[in-house]
């Protein structure tokens, strides 16, 4: 929990509770616990278990039965911290989703597969850093907050896994639909100069090497090199 840097006042949003071993230890530490599972089984289960394990702490927590990926919003009170051990297949798709609908989210710190926490923390330049990395500096700086083991976990998964903490900030100017397809472009082609890849994305190699120009950016540069605020650049010249 110290891990998570909650305050007595947070309003931690947990996805995939399961079981509630990991709510049962971040309801003394918060104001309140607002739970995303999308097993119906497990929402009916978890408030029972609280009121018996921590009755004194029951009110604090809300179940929200509902996908975390295709939720659209949660009851009052805004949370504004995200504590989770999110589905590996899911992950960064999940974490995107709630960073972009909850922007009363000031931190994160989710567990993830070893290779994903370290593309959500890379940076510009490495080579782990892509389509993952700059779409989560959109909304704040990641970093890696501790390397798990597979062995603590029942069934042991076969790979291991990453803390990934991830403090929010105001994203850089720009549109950010428009800045994600540019992410997406560049990164579909990456061994490629952004005046290839990008070909498909301004309508032709030419195109996009205006663009590129216009922003300020070498064509020949490839997309791993770039901010998000370079991205966000380009996203915003003109055809």
């Amino acid at each position: 929990m110290r891990t998570a840097e909650l305050r007595p006042d947070d309003v931690v949003l947990e996805v995939g509770p399961g079981l509630g071993s990991l709510t049962l230890g971040l309801l003394p530490t918060a104001a309140a616990v607002t739970a995303v599972e999308i097993d119906p089984r497990l929402a009916d289960l978890l408030p029972r278990t609280v009121a018996e394990r921590r009755p004194d702490l029951a009110g604090r927590l809300t179940v929200v039965e509902a996908d975390a990926l295709r939720v659209t919003g949660l009851p009052d009170p805004p949370p504004t911290a995200l504590v989770a051990n999110l589905p590996y297949n899911v992950a960064v798709p999940v974490l995107l989703h709630l960073l972009e609908l909850l922007p009363s989210l000031r931190r994160a710190l989710v567990l993830v597969q070893a290779e994903v926490a370290e593309r959500l923390a890379a940076p510009p330049g490495s080579p782990a850093y892509g389509v993952p990395s700059v779409k989560a500096a959109w909304y704040g700086r990641a970093h890696r907050a501790g390397t798990i083991g597979r062995r603590v976990f029942w069934p042991e998964p076969n790979v291991d896994s990453g803390l990934v903490a991830l403090d929010r900030h105001d994203p850089p100017p720009g549109d950010r639909a428009a800045t994600f397809a540019v992410v997406d472009a560049a990164f579909a082609m990456r061994r490629k100069g952004l005046r290839a890849a990008l070909a498909r994305w301004a309508g032709s190699p030419a195109a996009a090497e205006a663009r590129l120009r216009a922003a300020g950016i070498d064509p020949a540069t490839r997309g791993e090199q770039l901010s998000v605020a370079d991205f966000a650049r380009l996203a915003a010249t003109t055809p």
